[in-house]
Protein backbone atom coordinates (compact mmCIF):
# COMPACT_ATOMS: atom_id res chain seq x y z
CA UNK A 1 0.00 0.00 0.00
CA UNK A 2 0.86 3.36 -0.79
CA UNK A 3 0.67 4.80 2.89
CA UNK A 4 2.18 1.12 4.34
CA UNK A 5 6.04 0.56 5.00
CA UNK A 6 7.55 -2.37 7.09
CA UNK A 7 9.99 -1.64 9.75
CA UNK A 8 12.50 -4.75 9.87
CA UNK A 9 14.20 -5.27 13.61
CA UNK A 10 15.98 -8.14 15.20
CA UNK A 11 12.44 -9.31 17.09
CA UNK A 12 10.16 -8.89 13.81
CA UNK A 13 8.61 -6.82 11.32
CA UNK A 14 5.90 -4.31 11.89
CA UNK A 15 4.30 -1.61 9.50
CA UNK A 16 3.83 1.73 9.68
CA UNK A 17 1.63 4.46 8.35
CA UNK A 18 3.90 6.86 5.76
CA UNK A 19 2.23 9.97 4.66
CA UNK A 20 4.72 12.04 2.30
CA UNK A 21 4.23 15.34 1.57
CA UNK A 22 4.40 16.92 -2.24
CA UNK A 23 7.76 18.36 -2.43
CA UNK A 24 10.66 15.72 -2.02
CA UNK A 25 13.52 15.09 -0.47
CA UNK A 26 12.18 16.28 3.34
CA UNK A 27 13.24 15.52 6.72
CA UNK A 28 10.98 12.52 8.77
CA UNK A 29 8.77 12.90 11.72
CA UNK A 30 8.37 9.59 13.80
CA UNK A 31 4.44 10.21 14.95
CA UNK A 32 3.93 8.03 17.83
CA UNK A 33 0.19 6.82 18.74
CA UNK A 34 -1.74 7.30 22.08
CA UNK A 35 -3.04 3.84 23.27
CA UNK A 36 -5.46 3.37 20.51
CA UNK A 37 -3.25 2.46 18.11
CA UNK A 38 -2.63 3.70 14.67
CA UNK A 39 -5.77 5.18 14.58
CA UNK A 40 -7.73 7.85 11.92
CA UNK A 41 -6.19 10.32 14.42
CA UNK A 42 -2.91 9.51 14.18
CA UNK A 43 -3.31 8.61 10.17
CA UNK A 44 -4.78 12.48 10.12
CA UNK A 45 -1.95 13.60 12.05
CA UNK A 46 0.55 12.52 9.85
CA UNK A 47 -1.45 13.70 6.67
CA UNK A 48 -1.36 17.11 7.98
CA UNK A 49 2.38 17.07 8.60
CA UNK A 50 2.93 16.01 5.34
CA UNK A 51 0.76 18.86 4.31
CA UNK A 52 4.02 20.86 6.20
CA UNK A 53 6.43 19.07 4.07
CA UNK A 54 7.58 16.38 6.56
CA UNK A 55 7.72 12.80 5.79
CA UNK A 56 5.31 11.73 8.59
CA UNK A 57 5.42 7.77 9.72
CA UNK A 58 3.83 6.21 12.49
CA UNK A 59 5.13 3.05 13.34
CA UNK A 60 2.50 0.36 15.00
CA UNK A 61 3.94 0.43 18.68
CA UNK A 62 1.63 -2.03 19.68
CA UNK A 63 3.19 -5.14 17.26
CA UNK A 64 4.08 -7.18 19.67
CA UNK A 65 0.79 -7.72 21.63
CA UNK A 66 -1.69 -7.47 19.10
CA UNK A 67 -0.68 -6.26 15.18
CA UNK A 68 -2.61 -3.76 13.74
CA UNK A 69 -4.68 -1.74 16.45
CA UNK A 70 -6.60 0.69 15.33
CA UNK A 71 -9.20 2.03 18.25
CA UNK A 72 -12.15 4.59 18.24
CA UNK A 73 -11.49 6.95 21.22
CA UNK A 74 -15.26 7.13 21.43
CA UNK A 75 -16.22 3.54 22.04
CA UNK A 76 -15.89 2.46 25.94
CA UNK A 77 -14.76 -1.18 24.59
CA UNK A 78 -12.21 0.13 22.55
CA UNK A 79 -10.74 2.88 25.77
CA UNK A 80 -10.65 -0.67 28.06
CA UNK A 81 -8.75 -2.89 25.36
CA UNK A 82 -6.43 0.42 24.67
CA UNK A 83 -6.07 0.30 28.26
CA UNK A 84 -5.17 -3.44 28.57
CA UNK A 85 -2.41 -2.60 25.94
CA UNK A 86 -1.18 -0.18 27.28
CA UNK A 87 -0.88 -1.65 31.17
CA UNK A 88 1.22 -4.15 29.27
CA UNK A 89 3.43 -2.22 26.65
CA UNK A 90 6.96 -2.92 26.94
CA UNK A 91 8.55 0.19 26.73
CA UNK A 92 12.15 -0.82 26.87
CA UNK A 93 11.52 -2.75 23.97
CA UNK A 94 9.69 -0.23 22.21
CA UNK A 95 12.39 2.35 22.79
CA UNK A 96 14.28 -0.10 19.92
CA UNK A 97 11.33 -0.26 18.31
CA UNK A 98 10.87 3.46 18.16
CA UNK A 99 14.89 3.58 16.93
CA UNK A 100 14.21 1.28 14.17
CA UNK A 101 11.72 3.28 12.70
CA UNK A 102 14.26 6.42 13.09
CA UNK A 103 16.88 4.28 10.93
CA UNK A 104 14.33 3.38 8.69
CA UNK A 105 13.48 6.82 8.04
CA UNK A 106 17.13 7.72 7.69
CA UNK A 107 17.30 5.55 4.98
CA UNK A 108 14.47 6.82 2.72
CA UNK A 109 15.83 7.54 -0.17
CA UNK A 110 13.56 10.69 -0.06
CA UNK A 111 14.16 11.46 3.23
CA UNK A 112 16.70 14.36 3.76
CA UNK A 113 18.77 11.95 6.94
CA UNK A 114 16.64 14.86 9.93
CA UNK A 115 14.40 13.10 11.92
CA UNK A 116 12.45 13.79 14.59
CA UNK A 117 9.77 12.29 17.06
CA UNK A 118 6.64 13.14 18.12
CA UNK A 119 4.00 11.62 20.30
CA UNK A 120 0.94 12.28 22.51
CA UNK A 121 0.43 10.56 25.42
CA UNK A 122 1.97 6.65 25.62
CA UNK A 123 4.36 8.32 22.53
CA UNK A 124 4.76 11.25 24.05
CA UNK A 125 6.16 9.49 26.64
CA UNK A 126 7.81 7.37 24.35
CA UNK A 127 9.31 10.18 22.09
CA UNK A 128 10.96 11.52 25.84
CA UNK A 129 12.71 8.22 26.94
CA UNK A 130 13.95 7.45 23.44
CA UNK A 131 15.60 11.10 23.04
CA UNK A 132 16.98 10.51 26.46
CA UNK A 133 18.33 7.38 25.46
CA UNK A 134 19.33 7.77 21.87
CA UNK A 135 20.34 10.36 19.36
CA UNK A 136 17.59 12.12 17.42
CA UNK A 137 17.45 15.50 15.95
CA UNK A 138 14.09 16.89 18.17
CA UNK A 139 11.01 15.20 19.86
CA UNK A 140 7.69 17.04 20.68
CA UNK A 141 5.68 15.32 23.50
CA UNK A 142 1.77 16.11 23.61
CA UNK A 143 0.52 15.16 27.72
CA UNK A 144 3.11 12.32 28.17
CA UNK A 145 1.41 10.70 31.19
CA UNK A 146 4.43 9.18 33.51
CA UNK A 147 7.04 11.40 32.67
CA UNK A 148 7.41 12.19 35.99
CA UNK A 149 8.50 8.66 36.57
CA UNK A 150 11.47 8.94 33.88
CA UNK A 151 12.85 12.49 34.88
CA UNK A 152 15.58 10.41 36.54
CA UNK A 153 17.29 9.92 32.67
CA UNK A 154 17.01 13.88 31.46
CA UNK A 155 20.62 14.24 31.75
CA UNK A 156 20.75 12.11 28.93
CA UNK A 157 18.46 14.71 26.32
CA UNK A 158 20.34 16.24 24.51
CA UNK A 159 18.28 16.77 21.21
CA UNK A 160 15.96 19.75 21.56
CA UNK A 161 12.70 18.73 23.49
CA UNK A 162 8.97 20.72 23.08
CA UNK A 163 6.50 19.31 25.49
CA UNK A 164 2.83 20.26 25.79
CA UNK A 165 1.14 20.17 28.99
CA UNK A 166 -2.67 20.65 30.27
CA UNK A 167 -2.83 22.14 33.12
CA UNK A 168 -5.75 20.52 34.26
CA UNK A 169 -4.79 16.81 32.47
CA UNK A 170 -6.76 14.39 34.51
CA UNK A 171 -3.69 11.57 33.87
CA UNK A 172 -0.55 14.14 34.74
CA UNK A 173 -1.33 15.62 37.95
CA UNK A 174 -0.26 19.01 38.88
CA UNK A 175 2.46 17.76 41.37
CA UNK A 176 3.66 15.56 38.69
CA UNK A 177 3.59 18.73 35.68
CA UNK A 178 5.88 20.77 38.72
CA UNK A 179 7.98 18.12 38.71
CA UNK A 180 8.57 17.86 34.88
CA UNK A 181 9.12 21.47 34.58
CA UNK A 182 11.43 21.91 37.57
CA UNK A 183 13.68 18.79 36.01
CA UNK A 184 13.76 20.28 32.49
CA UNK A 185 13.95 23.94 33.54
CA UNK A 186 18.05 23.71 33.82
CA UNK A 187 17.97 22.32 30.62
CA UNK A 188 19.02 25.17 27.77
CA UNK A 189 17.18 22.86 24.94
CA UNK A 190 13.97 22.14 26.46
CA UNK A 191 11.15 24.13 26.34
CA UNK A 192 7.51 23.25 27.93
CA UNK A 193 4.35 24.80 27.65
CA UNK A 194 1.44 25.04 29.50
CA UNK A 195 -2.08 25.01 28.64
CA UNK A 196 -4.66 27.13 31.07
CA UNK A 197 -7.77 25.15 32.20
CA UNK A 198 -6.88 22.37 29.31
CA UNK A 199 -7.50 18.72 30.01
CA UNK A 200 -6.32 15.74 28.76
CA UNK A 201 -5.56 15.28 25.09
CA UNK A 202 -6.77 18.65 24.04
CA UNK A 203 -5.60 18.79 20.64
CA UNK A 204 -6.49 15.16 20.00
CA UNK A 205 -9.08 15.39 16.55
CA UNK A 206 -12.92 15.02 17.29
CA UNK A 207 -11.60 14.24 21.20
CA UNK A 208 -13.90 14.81 23.98
CA UNK A 209 -11.52 17.63 25.29
CA UNK A 210 -10.97 18.83 22.17
CA UNK A 211 -9.70 22.79 22.34
CA UNK A 212 -9.44 24.39 19.10
CA UNK A 213 -7.53 27.55 20.77
CA UNK A 214 -5.06 25.30 22.39
CA UNK A 215 -4.66 22.51 19.72
CA UNK A 216 -4.35 25.57 16.84
CA UNK A 217 -1.70 26.99 19.20
CA UNK A 218 0.02 23.71 20.03
CA UNK A 219 0.61 22.89 16.76
CA UNK A 220 1.50 26.21 15.27
CA UNK A 221 4.42 25.69 18.13
CA UNK A 222 5.31 22.69 17.43
CA UNK A 223 5.58 23.30 13.54
CA UNK A 224 7.52 25.94 13.98
CA UNK A 225 9.87 24.23 16.46
CA UNK A 226 9.75 21.18 13.46
CA UNK A 227 11.10 23.11 11.05
CA UNK A 228 13.92 25.27 12.46
CA UNK A 229 15.02 21.26 14.09
CA UNK A 230 15.19 20.21 10.78
CA UNK A 231 15.71 22.68 8.50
Amino acid sequence: MENDIVIESPDGTFRAYISRPAKLPAPAVVVLQELFGVNADIRATCNELAAQGFIAIAPDLFWRQEPGVDLDVKSEAAWQRGLQLYAAYNRDAGVKDIMETVRTAVELPESTGKVALHGYCLGALMAFITAARYEVDAAVAYHGGDTEKYLGEVGGLEAPLLMHLGEEDEFISKAAQAQIKAALAGKPNATVYSYPGQCHAFSRHNGEHYNAAAATLANARTIEFLHRQLQ
